[in-house]
């Protein structure tokens, strides 16, 4: 585990509605309110006193008032956004089924509408039946993917993630795996690191599966180019599994077929493809010829 990389927050992650279900309970004489500090994970007890309440053996103030779709977390002093700017504002973001979402700029990054984004993440991980694969995540965003490869029973996953602001989401949101939980038992491999610098550096054929769920094309073109995909095939074992994340782009309006073009750049890189899901499920195709490592 990167030794820089912040430990692990153990805090009460509260929303506005949870603030105002803690007061109502403090208005109505109650001396505790049960219910859930950490985003639906578990079900607790918080007991509550005039000026604050307390929560795992901790004593901490009520917050001031909150807005909507923010998750605020304790600072030490108090309770504040979980969010960061640095070019562009990304911020956790809470949703209806308990697993966060985050946004960059106001662009949510994973889907919430008809479901969890982490039972859509358990979705696209079956089509590359994990069990007892090396798997390469390539865009390990909150680890929902990596967390989904766990309960899984992967081998091993190799995650990245370039953005240190997301991995700083990751250490808040108790849905995301932690490298050093007992569940993650050695298996998970985290690395701070752009995937698109670092593929070239990574062994031929090391990998029985890969998930790779980059932002959209017009903010990470290249993981989605022709040169990228050679590479996540030069790294994937003969009949390796892939899902690839396109979304649904408006057609209409952006003219494009993004994962009809993506499924067409796939199978000129050695896969044999389908659409599914919300992207293009892949297999390594053993008669292709396969691809070297550039030197």
């Amino acid at each position: 585990m990167d030794p820089n990389r912040p430990s692990r927050y153990d805090g009460p992650l509260l929303t506005r509605d949870i603030a105002a279900a803690m007061d109502a309970a403090r208005l109505a004489g109650r001396p505790s309110w049960s219910g859930s500090l950490d985003l639906g994970r578990s079900i607790g007890e918080a007991a509550l006193a005039e000026d604050g309440f307390r929560w795992r053996n901790r004593d901490y103030p009520y917050p001031e008032r909150l807005k909507d779709r923010t998750i605020y977390v304790w600072d030490g002093d108090a309770f504040v956004a979980a969010q960061r700017y640095d070019g562009a504002l990304i911020k956790l973001v809470p949703t209806e089924w308990g697993a966060p979402t985050f946004e960059i700029d106001g662009i949510k990054m994973l889907p919430t509408s008809q479901l969890s984004p982490y039972a859509d993440a358990e979705r696209k991980v079956g089509l590359v039946a994990p069990r007892g694969k090396q798997v390469l995540d390539t865009c390990g965003g909150l680890g929902y993917f990596a967390r989904a490869c766990l309960a899984g029973g992967a081998g091993s996953i190799h995650s990245f993630e370039k953005n240190a602001d997301v991995l700083w989401l990751r250490h808040l949101n108790p849905w995301s795996p932690d490298p050093a939980d007992d569940e993650a038992r050695g298996r998970l491999q985290l690395e701070h690191a752009d995937i698109s610098m670092r593929i070239g550096t990574l062994p031929d054929a090391a990998y029985d599966a890969i998930l790779h769920d980059p932002p959209r094309f017009g903010i990470a073109g290249e993981l989605y180019a022709q040169a990228f995909y050679q590479e996540l095939a030069r790294v994937l074992r003969p009949r390796g599994r892939m899902f690839h994340y396109t979304g649904a782009p408006n057609r209409k309006t952006s003219g494009r077929d993004v994962p009809l073009e993506v499924a067409r750049r796939l199978a000129k890189a050695g896969f044999t493809t389908e659409l599914a899901l919300d992207g293009v499920f892949a297999v390594r195709d053993t008669a292709a010829r396969a691809p070297t490592r550039a030197r």
